[in-house]
């Protein structure tokens, strides 16, 4: 049972039916108005047909910029399923021993990667030298330099690397990242990011070090480690971090239950995080400046994020989170679109170099110099 996802899914719909939102709130206006669109379409082959794959691939039916065409799946009855679902056609349904064939596909543009952290190095660098672009889920790869030979790959082949940082494009977070641009609050003083949920079956793929590449830090704590670079606006110089288990039966070695870290910023901004699998009601951004602040919760669940600064609430539009994200990642393929916030490999590998010191600093329980 994935239990990431069903407690994103469980906060979006509290935070649903808190809000009392229409049903059309869901819709991002702008598919309405984007009816007539005849551009280029985005055809997306989804390689793991798991949880998330089914949200992407459901997401993409309100799409006119991007459209499932094809799958990668290591189940055949998987591949039957979605085929009727989706109206998929035999020819671009591949499995993982076939799918470099995909070259001769001319069908295909790009492969979404949602498959096990540890899969996804060696899968990008075998679309990429198929000629296709690649869309990989965060975080990108187990550690910074498998996420190095991603980027390598992707630009020897010269495809396109995105990973799926869905808040990128998210209404609110942007208006706050937009006021924290315009100064309103400030300078900035403090980021706190909570991120985490009580994990469940321990056979699953995200407690095993070498799918997952670790624990909650290569989960549910890249939402935090991200957010604090987006919040601020500014990358980290510095990192300290804390490690406690509490059950090393289901948190083997290497794969950590909770980790406190703290970032320092050039500018003297610090931040204050946590990421764990075994406390739920965690999906809290908060920003300080001199100025006034932003509070955010939820502030990364699939549902509604919810949340005020020192001016009010946040009110900006309800939307699907991966269609969105999926319309925008279209127009950065075809017509080079810069998003407010990166969602290239370059990004991502930020990320991953965060995550690197973070776990040398909860090792050696010293103060890690970072340079991204």
């Amino acid at each position: 049972m994935n239990q990431r996802r069903d407690f994103l899914k469980k906060l979006g719909l509290s935070a649903l039916a808190i809000q009392l939102a229409p049903l059309s709130g869901w819709a991002d206006a702008k598919f309405e108005k984007d009816k007539t669109y005849d551009g280029p379409v985005l055809r997306v082959a989804i390689m793991g047909l798991g949880s998330y794959g089914e949200r992407v691939a459901n997401a993409m039916k309100s799409c006119v910029k991007a459209k499932l065409v094809g799958v990668i799946s290591g189940t055949p009855s998987k591949i039957t399923d979605w085929q009727n679902r989706y109206s998929i056609p035999a020819k671009n349904c591949y499995n993982y021993q076939n799918f470099d064939e995909i070259k001769n596909n001319p069908d295909i543009d790009a492969v979404y990667i949602i498959t096990p952290n540890g899969l996804h190095r060696d899968e990008a660098i075998r679309v990429a030298k198929a000629g296709k672009h690649v869309i990989c889920e965060k975080p990108m790869a187990i550690n910074a330099k498998e996420g190095q030979d991603m980027i390598d790959a992707c630009n020897q082949a010269k495809v396109k690397l995105l990973v799926g940082y869905r808040m990128h494009f998210e209404p609110k977070t942007l208006e706050v990242i937009r006021m924290r641009k315009a100064g309103e609050f400030g300078k900035i003083k403090f980021f706190q990011g909570l991120s985490g949920f009580t994990i469940g079956d321990p056979t699953q793929w995200r407690l095993n070090k070498k799918l997952s590449g670790g624990g909650s830090m290569m989960d549910i704590g890249i939402y935090s480690i991200n957010g604090a670079r987006y919040m601020v606006g500014e990358d980290p110089i510095w990192v300290t971090a804390q490690e406690t288990k509490t059950d090393t039966e289901k948190f083997k070695e290497g794969v950590d239950e909770t980790i406190e870290f703290q970032f320092g910023f050039p500018s003297g901004a610090v931040a204050s995080c946590l990421s764990t699998y075994s406390m739920n009601n965690l999906d809290k951004f908060f920003l300080n400046g001199t100025d006034g602040f932003a509070e955010m919760q939820p502030s990364t669940g699939y549902g509604p994020i919810m949340g005020h600064t020192h001016k009010g609430e946040l009110n900006q539009p309800i939307t699907l989170h991966q269609a969105v994200q999926m319309e925008e990642m279209a127009e950065i393929i075809f017509n080079g679109k810069q998003p407010v916030v990166a969602i290239d490999g370059y990004e991502a590998l930020k990320d991953l170099k965060l995550i690197d010191a973070i776990y040398l600093a909860a090792k050696t329980g010293k103060k890690v110099e970072v340079s991204l």
